[in-house]
């Protein structure tokens, strides 16, 4: 590891306790701290301190994302904040996971928006381009976005799936040799489930011995696709239960198949539970809840649309689907991976192919990244 200590500064505006960026940020904190480093955190004032143990936090007062955008430029160039940021000299690097104006290094953790509203209409229809005009909350979005991409806001980009740096080339023309892909990692050994745990938990959700589970989990269902994997589960013909993790309007999404658990704190226990994970997504960067799933041992069925899919092969991992909307597709994967003797042999290599997805190795490439990011603009 590097042996110059630096200190990074963090941006992350908003906070979900089931986000998958806040606990990817939390868990990258945690090991630039324990290598020796320092980090902190600006963010929006609904990010609960006792979420931010790694270093200083900054909580911005802003309702809005080009507000918050607005309020770090002005801490910026404010010298009587003592928190401040990397063209002060307080900072060695500010790298953000957040579309703001500029930073040295931005993490595009939630993908290209112009690449999701493209799929969205395609999906969707006429009524989704009107959305796309007049919609505020895309047009702030894309103005942040243009600023990073297509005016030079950002110095350096980390894409976490090949999809994604293809997608900010494309859209917006930006250097590809100015964008590093890291893939999303995760604490594998923490996610490894066992037959106790297993039994348990399916006891506790009322499941039998020989029920297939499939797992679906996340927010955003329009896009992640749970009308997609209704419509599949009830195509199978088989006793296939789908369990519901996350939040959404339960009530668009009924069907006799499905149950609904909210959000869910002890998301290992509920892989272990699971024999199946489902994401058809319209759009994904890369999932964090697909690789967590990998790391319990389950086959993965996911779309080209999510980044996750570049690192599993269809009939080993999992199923890569090419488009949701083809729910018979989905229901063939169902029934192939229904199989307890298919899942049983497969779950070695599943396994195996999660380890190098660990999220140590994910804190040594990004610490890479951000030292030679520091070495050189020291040298400047």
């Amino acid at each position: 590891m590097q042996s110059h200590k630096l200190t990074i500064g963090f941006v992350r505006r908003g906070f979900s306790s089931s986000g998958g960026a806040e606990a990817y940020l939390k868990r990258l904190a945690a090991g630039l701290v324990e290598n020796g480093h320092a980090v902190r955190l600006y963010a929006s004032t609904d990010w609960p301190p006792n979420e931010w143990t790694f270093g200083p936090l900054t909580r911005l007062d802003a309702g809005s994302a080009i507000g918050f955008a607005d309020e770090l430029e002005k801490v910026r160039r404010d010298p009587s904040i003592a928190l401040r940021m990397t063209d002060h000299g307080d900072c060695d690097v500010l790298m953000s996971f957040e579309r703001i104006w500029r930073c040295d290094l931005y993490r595009a953790g939630d993908g290209v928006h112009r690449a999701w509203l493209e799929r969205r209409e395609k999906s969707g229809g006429p009524f989704q381009k009107l959305s796309r005009v007049f919609n505020r909350k895309h047009s702030a979005t894309l103005a942040l976005e243009e600023s990073l991409f297509a005016k030079g806001g950002a110095a350096r980009v980390i894409a976490n799936s090949r999809m994604v740096k293809d997608e900010i080339v494309r859209f917006y023309g930006f250097p590809a040799g100015k964008i590093d892909v890291v893939y999303n990692g995760v604490p594998v050994e923490a996610l490894h489930r066992d037959a106790e745990t297993r039994a348990r938990r399916r006891e506790t959700l009322g499941l039998g011995e020989k029920d297939v589970v499939v797992l679906f989990a996340g927010s955003g269902w329009e896009r992640k696709g749970l009308r997609f994997a209704i419509d599949a589960i009830e195509k199978t013909g088989k006793e296939m239960r789908l369990l519901v993790a996350g939040r959404g309007e339960q009530k668009k999404f009924r069907s006799k198949r499905v149950q609904f658990l909210g959000v869910v704190e002890d998301m290992p226990g509920l892989y272990a539970a699971a024999d199946i994970f489902l994401a058809p997504t319209l759009y994904d960067p890369f999932s964090n809840a697909c690789l967590e799933a990998l790391a319990a041992g389950l086959p993965v069925i996911t779309t080209r649309a999510n980044g996750f899919s570049e690192i599993i092969e269809t009939g080993v991992h999992g199923t890569v689907l090419n488009d949701p909307r083809e729910t018979g597709e989905i229901r063939d994967a169902l029934v192939f991976w229904s199989e307890s003797a298919r899942r049983e042999e497969a779950r070695i290599g599943i396994r195996e192919l999660a380890t190098r997805f660990d999220i140590s190795a994910n804190v040594a490439r990004t610490l890479e990244i951000l030292a030679q990011f520091a070495a050189r603009a020291a040298s400047t």
